[in-house]
């Protein structure tokens, strides 16, 4: 009787063999002395950092939602794995989180090396700029869950935070001053309308724009903000990462009872990108589903704010007053 392989069915051992031996070099590149053993274990360990009073972890899970059908489209692979780490540490620094390490799940039809390396490539940029290992993953072939060339990913990641630090928002107060820190372009969100509004008024993405071409500008990476955190938490009050629904969806979500967050809509400038998909959206819409420019607002004290926002690279974008709480952009 004829013998089969799963080979037969779509999925290549050796292939997937071949790739963890030319993605380990890459891996190490973000590893730290608190990094355990290597790539290749049945699970990622980490050594505990000593230097905290009341240690508590957190943790963060997101993926890149439908820019990856884009960028899929247009084989721009390569920033899509800093997309992944940054929706997940920007995340955690909310929680006045530091990321210690992170861990990715890529699903595919069909495992090509070349491509999934240079998704790899990107997530080790990322987690070099977050300032975290990459300890672990996983790569699964599933052609009967997955259309031929589709993929997709997800990623995981664990910060640790001092107890009281993570009760320190309760401490915003009317007079504190937000900062904006700006954002790449769209980031990961938004990415269904996007797209929609590409097939609809048939726009040709590989136009010239902005000294490059416009598919690159939409697809620009998420700027991750673990750096700015890191050196000036001890003086923020708050921080809202600026993803789907906007500023005033998750800006509300760190602000305690009875105080209300004013942006001033004209303190905040919207990258050109921005400029190019406006027209066909309505105002409340695009502020509803876009970050508008600012990729994380930060609550400070207004004694601090302008030393901050300099060494932060922010601008000043608004304030907290007593009130109902919610967010007014006026």
């Amino acid at each position: 009787m004829e013998t089969l392989q799963y080979k037969d069915f779509g999925v290549d051992i050796d292939e997937g063999n071949n790739f963890v031996q030319a993605l380990k070099p890459l891996v190490k590149e973000t590893f730290n002395p608190l990094v355990l053993g290597g790539l290749g274990g049945f699970s990622g360990c980490f050594t505990m950092p000593m230097n905290y009073k009341n240690p508590i972890l957190c943790a963060a899970t997101d993926g890149v939602g439908s820019k990856l059908s884009l960028a899929l489209a247009y084989n721009k692979l390569d920033g899509i794995g800093i997309d992944l780490v940054a929706m997940c540490v920007n995340d955690l620094i909310c929680d006045f989180a530091t990321p210690m390490f992170f861990l990715d799940y890529y699903a595919t039809h069909k495992l090509v090396s070349q491509d999934a390396l240079r998704i790899v490539r990107g997530i080790t940029e990322g987690c070099k700029q977050a300032q975290c290992a990459l300890i672990g993953g996983e790569t699964a072939e599933m052609p009967s869950v997955y259309a031929k060339g589709d993929f997709d990913l997800a990623g995981f990641a664990v910060g640790i935070a001092e107890k009281d630090d993570i009760e320190r928002r309760a401490g915003i107060t009317e007079g504190d001053v937000i900062l904006g820190l700006k954002s790449s372009g769209f980031h990961s969100n938004g990415f269904s309308l996007i797209r929609g509004i590409i097939d609809t008024k048939k726009i040709d993405v590989e136009m010239n724009f902005s000294g490059g071409l416009l598919i690159d500008s939409i697809l620009q990476p998420t700027q991750i903000y673990v750096s700015s955190f890191l050196q000036n938490k001890d003086s923020i009050k708050g921080l809202s990462h600026i993803t789907g629904g906007g500023i005033k969806e998750n800006l509300i979500r760190i602000l305690p009872e009875n105080t209300q967050a004013i942006i001033d809509e004209y303190a905040i400038k919207t990258p050109e990108i921005y400029q190019f998909f406006l027209p066909y959206i309505n105002k409340d819409e695009a502020w509803r589903v876009f970050n508008m420019g600012i990729g994380m607002a930060v609550v400070v004290p207004k004694e601090k704010a302008h030393e901050l926002a300099q060494n932060m690279q922010a601008s000043i974008i608004g304030h907290i007053q007593a009130g109902q709480k919610q967010v007014l952009i006026k």
